[in-house]
């Protein structure tokens, strides 16, 4: 499963990464999403994946004995995607400004708004 994972999680990473040196403002928002995925993907991975129970410790018991799923790297995602939404929000806002401005979402158009 690790191993799918992680071929996926290079796909994303070479996609994102594809996306982000294309001239257009909307792919560097797709971009950005992608990496942001993989991101969250990674994480998730290196939190090792475990097929069990959650990390509940019985009343009964003293300590957790396993297989438990690691609570920690979920909810670093969690927070990462809550960034993330915020990130891609104002990135959105910024895009849709810069097309009222230019009239165009190439980069190379970008350069004539110098003057």
């Amino acid at each position: 499963m690790e191993t799918v994972l992680a071929f996926v999680i290079g796909g994303l990473y070479a996609a994102g990464l594809y996306m982000l040196m294309r001239r257009s403002l909307v792919k560097l928002v797709i971009g950005l999403a992608l990496l942001g995925q993989a991101t969250n993907l990674l994480i998730f991975t290196l939190g090792r994946l475990t097929r069990g129970r959650p990390p509940l410790i019985s009343p009964d018991a003293a300590t957790l004995v396993g297989p438990y799923a690691d609570p920690v790297p979920q909810a670093l995602i969690l927070t990462a995607i809550v960034i993330g939404f915020g990130v891609h929000a104002f990135t959105i806002i910024l895009v849709k400004r810069a097309y009222q401005m230019v009239g165009s979402d190439d980069l190379d158009d970008f350069r004539t708004t110098d003057g």
